[in-house]
């Protein structure tokens, strides 16, 4: 690994994180897109890298801020926690087992019809 890719790799955790802690986005939407077309990852391991990432407790702290200031449904989060292991589990087994363009293509729609509605909706 390059000095160059650690370089970008700290900034991307960075910047990711603040945007983490601004307006609960992160992974997905900036790390993913980083990963693949600045440093060349496949889709596939551009999410298994930033599913790996979300293993530690990158969160903590941003969490904390917000618990304090009773902004946290954590029975709400528990629920979610749950069923989301089980849909993260399957989910990767669908994105592997598909090619690496369609699942490109997946997330390149989702990302789309997500900033129309957050841009346009209510």
């Amino acid at each position: 690994m390059t000095i160059l890719t650690i370089f970008i790799l700290l900034i991307l955790g960075l910047v990711a994180g603040y945007l983490s802690g601004l307006v609960g986005i992160g992974g997905g939407i900036i790390i993913v897109p980083v990963l693949v077309y600045l440093l060349s990852f496949t889709q596939h391991k551009a999410q298994g890298t930033t599913l790996f990432l979300f293993m530690l407790p990158i969160g903590f702290l941003a969490v904390y801020n917000y618990y304090q200031k009773g902004a946290v449904d954590y029975k709400a989060a528990l629920f979610i926690a749950i069923t989301f292991i089980i849909g993260s589990y399957f989910g990767s087994k669908t994105a592997l087992s598909i090619d690496t363009s369609l699942v490109k293509k997946i997330f390149g729609a989702f990302i789309f019809i997500i900033s129309i509605k957050m841009m346009f909706g209510k």
